[in-house]
């Protein structure tokens, strides 16, 4: 059984359970064996039932009587939900996953970005500047990177003081997770501080313009750095490719 720090045997069993389930262990409609999981994860019947709730809670599965309990289509899935995105995203994500999510950071960040420069508060640009400071000390330390990246798109959505626009948070982290194992796991990347420095001071300056140019310069480069890496080239020799005009 894959072992979660921090995490007991229940959340452990979700975890695990779960991760199978995404990743297409078992097939839409085939039955579930409660038996066959404590076995193999050596756990009780109680963390396995529970673990089989909170799974059918995020659309997974579905219990019936004299059927049993079976994987629903992913088209039932809760595909917002952040365990199942980190999930999707943990293991090989396939390129549908990646193109989706970079398609909904093109949609929620120029408008997160658009209204951030007009609602910004201090206490917003003081966390935009912590995330920030914290990338450039980051080095070549991809997890430090990770981190401090999320953080600085958290602080962005967040100044945008829009609770609705906040919830999507968890696609951009999953997306920025994604994207940023690949590329910093890599060792190799475009210096993105640059950029992150100019979405900063057009936020700070009030200017929603150029927030969203800063924006789609940022996606870009994201794109380009991940396509780069993906094909085995070296980000710096490879052209960034303009953001399609709907995506500024």
């Amino acid at each position: 059984m894959v072992t979660q720090p921090g995490r007991g045997l229940y959340g452990q069993a979700v975890e695990e359970l779960g991760r199978r389930i995404v990743r297409g262990d078992y097939p839409p409609g085939s039955v579930v064996d409660p038996v066959r999981f404590e076995t193999e994860l050596g756990v009780s019947k109680t963390v396995v039932r529970e673990a089989l709730r909170v799974l059918a809670a995020k659309g997974l599965l579905e219990s019936r009587q004299k059927r049993g309990t079976t994987i629903r289509p992913r088209a039932d899935w809760n595909l917002l939900d952040s365990d199942l995105l980190r999930w999707q995203g943990s293991s090989a994500p396939t390129d549908g996953f990646l193109e989706d999510l970079a398609e909904v950071r093109a949609l929620v960040e120029p408008a997160g970005a658009r209204l951030a420069a007009a609602r910004r508060t201090a206490s917003d640009l003081a966390a935009m500047r912590q995330a920030l400071d914290a990338m450039a000390a980051a080095g070549t330390d991809a997890d430090a990177m990770v981190e401090a990246d999320l953080a600085f798109h958290r602080a962005l959505l967040d100044a945008a003081h829009n609770e609705l626009l906040s919830r999507m948070e968890v696609v951009i982290e999953a997306g920025l997770r994604v994207r940023d194992r690949i590329v910093h796991g890599a060792r190799h990347f475009s210096d993105s501080i640059p950029v992150h420095q100019e979405l900063l001071a057009a936020v700070e300056a009030g200017d929603p313009d150029a927030a969203v140019a800063a924006v789609g310069s940022l996606l870009a480069q994201a794109s380009h750095d991940l396509a780069a890496v993906q094909a085995g080239e070296d980000p710096d020799d490879v052209a960034t490719d303009p953001l399609p005009e709907e995506a500024h």
